[in-house]
């Protein structure tokens, strides 16, 4: 199944046409045709089945001819809030891989012992958008900007939610398993690579925050929160 990304599609329209950059990925890269069959995403859930009647590189038209709504919609929400790691490329990689085995939001926070005090979102959605493509996904997870942890703290829910805490400290840990109850809304924190202050730790753990552990190794920040969704993600199997 080929998937094209198209955020402005809804179940109303009987025809659409293709964005430039979706355009010319179907005509010159596939090399699709009057006729062909394709499938689209609107990140919200809703998964098309349509069909070529114009293809033009530029604005390809489609007519719809099936609509599935909340195409394999998750029974969780998972929202994992991780310290940006120096090498951006290791967030990118934690986006892909934690889009794959499945996410539905994520927060970069900046902490005190953070080496990297900004994150441009541009890239990191593009790396998002295509993971959810080629995992055959119709959920986008949202991306949020870049905010300090005590910030998070601050606009996180009081109630509703089931949260834990990643950290290095020595302290008394249960697992995930342990914590959290499958179909549920949960929030993650990950620290970055000089993990958490003790004064971080604490205004955490006094917002109701469990502190876990993710096993005896000492992962990388990316490893980490993949390790997380993945926990998660068997959790609500």
């Amino acid at each position: 199944m080929q998937l094209f990304f198209t955020p402005d599609l809804n179940p109303s329209l009987e025809n659409f046409i293709l964005s430039e950059e979706e355009s010319k990925h179907a005509i010159r890269v596939l090399r699709m045709d009057t006729g062909d069959r394709l499938h689209l995403i609107d990140g919200r859930g809703g998964l098309y089945e349509a069909q070529i009647i114009d293809p033009h590189p530029k604005r390809t038209v489609l007519t719809i001819l099936n609509v599935a709504e909340d195409f394999q919609r998750p029974k969780y929400h998972l929202h994992i809030a991780v310290g940006p790691t120096k090498n951006i490329d290791r967030i990118e990689w934690f986006l892909e891989k934690a889009t794959e085995v499945g996410i539905q939001e994520i927060t970069p926070v900046i902490c005190e012992h953070s080496e990297r005090k900004e994150v441009k979102l541009d890239r990191l959605n593009k790396v998002v958008v295509a993971a959810m493509k080629q995992s055959l996904k119709a959920y986008l997870p949202k991306l949020n900007p870049a905010v300090s942890f005590k910030q998070f703290l601050r606009e996180i829910p009081k109630e509703g939610v089931q949260k834990a805490i990643a950290h290095c400290v020595d302290a008394e840990k249960k697992y995930l398993n342990q914590v959290l109850e499958p179909d549920q809304h949960y929030i993650i924190l990950i620290g970055p690579e000089g993990d958490f202050s003790e004064e971080e730790i604490d205004l955490a753990l006094q917002m109701g925050f469990h502190p876990i552990s993710l096993g005896e190794a000492r992962l990388r920040t990316e490893t980490a929160a993949l390790a997380a969704c993945m926990e998660v993600s068997l959790l609500n199997r």
